[in-house]
């Protein structure tokens, strides 16, 4: 696990906004294309943003895809960032992040270029359209609990309190496969 944390960024934020940053944990994903490039991409390019402070990376899983589409296999990472978006501003941040990657919508589960979605925010649960935190299958995905429990082994689900460590322990052995394949850096100059 090659982690670096940015311990001058927070300032940046609250300085800038007067409100107080959340936490938020974000996944990575891509099973087209030079896969490395895509992610480290993303991470530029949220990083560059002045209302998202990136704080750390997990190391990139190679795994399996899930669903009923044939494809490639995946990279997966996980970042940690701070930001004084509200989730709804975030997701939208997130959506456009992928578009300018090339990123095209054409089946559900389908390859893609980068995926980013939002795993947690803070400990906050919403259910509203569009929008689901936690992610709706943060808890049956070995290739999301895995690289989440790298960077935040305590880490609890603010649905049920239940430790994510708890759930990855609890996932059925063989169903998806997850290796660890490259430590992440953050981008230099973040």
């Amino acid at each position: 696990m090659d982690l670096r944390l940015r311990s001058n960024g927070i300032g940046r934020l609250s300085e800038m906004s007067g409100v107080q940053p959340h936490n938020a944990w974000i996944g990575l994903g891509s099973n087209i294309g030079d896969r490395l490039k895509s992610i480290e991409d993303a991470l530029q390019a949220l990083g560059d943003r002045a209302d998202i402070d990136l704080c750390a990376v997990s190391s990139c899983w190679e795994t399996s895809p899930v669903g009923p589409v044939d494809q490639d296999r995946y990279l997966n990472a996980v970042a940690r960032l701070r930001t004084d978006l509200i989730p709804r501003q975030l997701l939208q941040c997130l959506l456009a992040t992928e578009e300018t990657l090339g990123r095209v919508r054409l089946q559900r589960w389908g390859p893609r270029v980068i995926d980013l979605d939002i795993l947690l925010f803070g400990n906050q649960v919403i259910d509203e359209e569009g929008l689901t935190i936690p992610h709706p299958y943060l808890t049956r995905r070995r290739f999301v609990l895995t690289p989440l429990i790298e960077l935040c082994p305590g880490l609890r689900n603010p649905l049920d309190g239940t430790r994510l460590i708890d759930n990855l322990r609890q996932l059925p052995a063989g169903e998806e496969q997850v290796r660890p394949t490259s430590p992440l850096r953050l981008p230099p100059g973040l």
